[in-house]
């Protein structure tokens, strides 16, 4: 496997993209440098989803290391311990603009895990295990409709700073991390002093536009390193299931969902499930179950959306503005 590497300037940070040295069983990895702040962020896919799976099995890991910082646990506990409360919630703020790009009807398995090798005491490693989860999905061929960009945006001196380190973030009014495509902000997670809305604003477009830098240079990076795209195609909806579901029970489910109360609603939407199961998996037995369920998921939702479009009042009776 042939070595790449992509540098790239992203602030007052040079952040450095490497594939093809480490890991290389995975079926995608990215080891980034930011500023001597190191993470491995590896993907491994499933090729084949398995049955009975509608929805996707995204794992998002990060976790840290002491030896990223020069230290060995010592004493009585000399394991790593239980992930911390920044490990999850920097998982949670990886996966949350992950999941949106991978395609409607993509169930197959999929992980993603960061590991801090190295620490600059100075530089916070969320920034580039986004990055280079971003840059891992683009060089595995999963199907993924990325890529995207991530970055921090300090606020200090009526100026905003790009990946501020943790010396400006003290005297910085904002932390605010966003993360999107080229085209659409996907993430945004800020805590600040009081602000003008006009300064948050401008910070999550400023923060767009900053990280521009870094979609380039995944996309050259991936047009040097990534693996043969996946042969996959979604599964199209079975219209005969879902014209059936709708025959059946359509117009019954139509009014459950204007009763008021709900108890009475609950059940009769349930007893309605168990009508469009019993009467077209049981006694026609021309479809699956797990296709009649779907389709009746399906068609809730559309009930659901009709009513909002069409201006009809909530369940509850107030308008759509109350």
């Amino acid at each position: 496997m042939t070595i790449t590497v992509k540098r790239f300037q992203y602030g007052e940070h040079l952040v450095t993209l490497e594939t093809g040295r480490i890991a290389r069983q995975a079926t995608g990895a990215v080891l980034v440098s930011m500023s001597d702040t190191v993470v491995l962020v590896t993907v491994v896919g499933r090729k084949e989803a398995a049955p009975g799976t509608d929805f996707l099995p995204l794992t998002v890991n990060y976790q840290e290391r002491t030896y990223a910082a020069g230290r060995i646990p010592g004493g009585f506990f000399k394991r790593e311990g239980r992930p911390s409360e920044k490990e999850i919630l920097t998982s949670r703020l990886i996966d949350r603009p992950l999941r949106p790009l991978f395609p409607k009807g993509f169930h197959h398995e999929v992980q993603v895990i960061a590991t801090v090798k190295s620490v600059n005491p100075d530089v916070d490693p969320d920034i580039p295990a986004l990055i280079g989860a971003s840059a891992a999905l683009a060089i595995s061929g999963i199907p993924f409709q990325g890529p995207l960009g991530a970055a921090r945006v300090g606020y200090a001196n009526n100026a905003y700073i790009l990946n501020p380190t943790y010396p400006q973030m003290e005297r910085s009014d904002l932390d605010l991390v966003v993360a999107g495509t080229a085209e659409a902000v996907l993430m945004v997670e800020s805590g600040a002093n009081e602000l003008p809305e006009s300064v948050m604003l401008g910070a999550v477009l400023f923060g767009h536009e900053q990280m521009q830098a870094a979609i380039q240079a995944i996309n050259e990076f991936a047009a040097e390193a990534a693996k043969p795209a996946w042969e996959w195609q979604a599964t199209q909806a079975d219209e005969a299931v879902i014209s059936a579901v709708t025959e059946l029970i359509g117009q019954d489910l139509t009014q459950a969902y204007s009763i008021s109360e709900k108890q009475p609603r609950q059940d009769a939407i349930a007893g309605l499930r168990q009508r469009a199961a019993s009467e077209l998996v049981v006694t026609e037995g021309v479809f699956t179950e797990a296709a009649v369920k779907k389709s009746f998921e399906s068609l809730e939702r559309r009930i659901v959306r009709e009513r909002i479009l069409s201006g009809a009042p909530r369940i509850d009776g107030r308008d759509l503005k109350t």
